[in-house]
């Protein structure tokens, strides 16, 4: 019975220990991610393959319901919420019929999540002693004072011999 106790005791404390201290959990994601813009692709009477190449292939798919397919999505982060996303197209006469599920994000996990404007041009500095461009190059010299080879033809440039033990 103390045994017992003792390891309820252990799933309480470890509620209370900080976060820096609890093992890493990794991110679970399973199934498809699909983005809005895949799903407003989609109209009806488009071919099996057209939906496919829209949506990507479907994660689950019957041999007793071949007029269905399914696309879940399951993500279980490390810390936080689980998120859970269903979407369902189905087909008549091997074409498409309907689609209904979940409401699909805008972008895909990798996509940049800072929506924030970009530098439209980047800026550039002068050419000057402090910041040497190609311009300061001198003519018939290359930026590592090599001269450049005579001509671009390969069989215009010797090859070296090899040496003799």
């Amino acid at each position: 019975m103390a045994a017992v106790m003792a390891l309820a005791g252990c799933s309480s404390v470890t509620n209370y220990v900080p976060g820096f201290i609890k093992p890493y959990k990794a991110d679970i994601q399973q199934g498809n991610w699909l983005t809005q813009s895949q799903v407003d692709m989609l109209r009806q009477g488009m071919t099996r393959e057209q939906v496919r190449f829209a949506l990507g292939t479907p994660t689950l798919t019957s041999i007793f319901r071949g007029e269905r397919w399914d696309y879940p999505y399951l993500f279980i982060p490390g810390n936080g919420p689980t998120e859970e996303r269903v979407f369902t197209v189905y087909f008549a006469n091997d074409k498409l019929d309907r689609w209904n599920g979940d409401k699909q994000p805008a972008r895909q996990p990798f996509q940049k999540t800072d929506t924030r404007r970009e530098a439209a041009t980047p800026v550039f500095r002068s050419n000057t002693a402090a910041n040497p461009g190609p311009e300061t190059v001198p003519q018939g010299e290359t930026l590592d004072g090599t001269p450049p080879p005579a001509s671009l033809d390969p069989s215009s440039v010797p090859m070296p011999t090899p040496a003799r033990n």
